[in-house]
């Protein structure tokens, strides 16, 4: 099924990023490309989204097994039925995934993208949470368009 490939594709395009910033930089190096705006910077997290629950890895490996079966799950049954669905449910996976074999075989998350929009920065992030934020909001999307056919669905 194509969604494991674009899951397996996450996997790779944010292992191979982690590991050039890993190998090449020192943490805290960072490298401008538009000043002001964006920065490759090496950063480390031992926790979640914002660096919250810091050093919970038990508690990281117990959620992300339950949401890696339960994402599997939905697109076996439902995901090869709607493109949307299942592309959103594939850069969940992807990006789950991404970090994961960060915890488990660094004992941490390898963060590098450093943006300041609108003067306010925020916090650095990688390519597996890119997917993530991404295929949750196509997640969204879906769901209001469901309900936008469901409502059209009862109005005739």
């Amino acid at each position: 099924m194509i969604y494991y490939l674009i899951a397996a594709l996450v996997i790779l395009l944010d292992q191979i990023t982690k590991w050039l910033v890993a190998t090449q930089m020192e943490i805290a190096q960072r490298i401008p490309i538009i000043e002001n705006v964006l920065y490759i910077t090496s950063h480390r997290n031992k926790g979640a989204a914002f660096g919250i629950l810091q050093g919970q890895m038990w508690f990281f490996y117990i959620v992300t097994f339950i949401a890696v079966i339960a994402v599997i799950y939905f697109m076996q049954k439902e995901g090869k039925h709607e493109k949307l669905y299942g592309t959103s449910l594939a850069l969940i996976l992807g990006g789950a995934l991404g970090n994961f074999i960060d915890r488990l075989f660094r004992g941490e998350v390898v963060d590098f993208v450093d943006t300041y929009i609108f003067g306010y920065s925020f916090p650095i992030f990688n390519v597996a949470d890119s997917a993530l934020c991404i295929g949750v909001g196509l997640l969204f999307l879906k769901m209001i368009l469901d309900e936008r056919k469901a409502k059209k669905g009862n109005n005739k």
